[in-house]
């Protein structure tokens, strides 16, 4: 973050100044990070818990003062191959399982009337 001082009056520097300062003063009273971690930590074995339990699959906050990335909601998640249920009858090749968003053959097809269910794969 950078601050052109070039532009600012004396009053302006000087509660800019002051504003620095109160904002210096309540982070130096601030519990260290490290020591809020600890806490946690065994606060939450105390009660039966893990971290990956109560915050989703973080293990361990990095240790060198950096700030971990909030894990995504799909973050590892894993889905199977599904198999596809849905044929584009003019080419036989583009299939759908029926997950995500529509193919764009598909959207095509039913925005002319056709329903979804006339492209089910007929099962032998």
């Amino acid at each position: 973050m950078s601050i052109d001082l070039r532009g600012l009056s004396a009053k302006e520097l000087g509660a800019l100044i002051d504003q620095a300062r109160k904002q210096q003063t309540k982070l130096a009273k601030r519990t260290p990070i490290a020591t809020v971690r600890s806490k946690i930590t065994k606060f939450a074995q105390a009660e039966g818990y893990t971290l990956e339990e109560l915050f989703g699959g973080v293990k361990s906050a990095p240790s060198r003062g950096k700030t971990a990335a909030a894990p995504s909601s799909r973050a590892g998640r894993k889905l199977g191959k599904v198999a596809p249920k849905y044929r584009n009858p003019a080419n036989p090749k583009e299939t759908w399982t029926g997950r995500g968003k529509q193919p764009r053959w598909m959207a095509a097809l039913t925005a002319k009337g056709k329903k979804v269910e006339d492209f089910l794969i007929k099962k032998k």
